[in-house]
């Protein structure tokens, strides 16, 4: 299969090098300047191409690694977008994480041009990304995810078929308000622990030994004991976004969201005080009372 990627980021760019040195796919992608460093993927006999469009015309795969729901429908139905090239039969495959009501309306746009969608949101981090360890959350039609298996399995570790289209992402936003909604809910505790004089080792293992053990509790502890971020690099802003997205989905199912409320307005204040960059476990700094 010739397989296309748009959006080589820090996940992304994780994505195409498995592809290619695990799946031996022919790989285009799209340049652009919020990539990550290209050289490797261009050793391995990749190609740089300047529109959407272009990628859509050269692949019987495209894979989406964008960072939300507007910047789906851009690439897909802008000026020079997938879906201007298109060949028919080629999957999308949307990793990207977006509104459930997007999905449906972009898989429509994309099956009307005569391609077929699935989405397929990543959990894990971009560690895993890079080592072709990802686990994906699809919704779609089965026999669409089994025409595209091969080029899934290059960088993945697993792959759960969910239900049909916007099932991956709507089980995406749902994973994800459980994890920063714990994340967040951690910090707050490890910021009132360390503003007590509390020992952060004290604080990890007791937590780790009791009610508090989780995979949130392992990748906010780097930064509790050692100010060490890098375990998870994921900016409190896209942290945000994705709060926003699970209550944009709780308000159109009309369910209740109070506790994602009180998460989202603890993120956007951070967010407000210029720390949007920040990685998320930094939240154990800015939630101390002398930060």
């Amino acid at each position: 299969m010739n397989v296309g990627i748009i959006g080589v980021g820090l996940m992304g760019h994780g994505i195409a090098r498995n592809v290619m040195r695990r799946g031996q796919f022919n790989l285009s992608f799209l340049d652009h300047p919020g990539n990550q460093p290209t050289d490797e993927l261009l050793g391995l006999g990749a190609q740089a191409l300047d529109t959407s469009a272009k990628v859509a015309a050269e692949s019987d795969v495209v894979i989406l690694c964008v960072t939300g729901s507007p910047q789906v429908e851009a690439i897909l139905t802008g000026p020079d977008g997938v879906i201007s090239g298109l060949r028919a039969g080629t999957v999308v495959v949307d990793c990207s994480t977006a509104l459930p009501a997007s999905t449906v309306k972009m898989a429509n746009a994309v099956q009307a041009a005569g391609g077929d969608f699935i989405d397929a949101p990543m959990t894990r981090t971009a560690q895993f990304a890079h080592e072709g360890k990802l686990n994906l959350l699809v919704g779609g039609d089965p026999s669409v995810l089994e025409r595209v298996r091969p080029v899934l399995a290059s960088f993945t570790e697993g792959v759960t078929h969910v239900g049909g289209i916007s099932a991956g992402h709507r089980l995406k936003l749902l994973h994800n308000y459980v994890s920063v909604g714990f994340m967040s809910l951690l910090a707050e505790a490890a910021a009132q622990s360390a503003d007590a004089g509390i020992d952060p080792q004290s604080f990890v293992d007791v937590l780790a030994g009791g009610g508090g053990a989780s995979i949130a509790l392992e990748r906010l502890a780097p930064f509790i004991v050692d100010e060490n971020r890098d375990a998870l690099p994921f900016a409190i802003s896209n942290a945000l976004k994705d709060f926003d997205y699970y209550r944009t989905m709780s308000t159109e199912a009309k369910a209740q969201c109070t506790i994602a409320d009180g998460v989202y307005q603890a993120l956007s204040g951070v967010v407000d005080s210029g720390e949007g960059d920040a990685y998320l476990p930094e939240l154990v700094r800015i939630f101390r009372k002398d930060a």
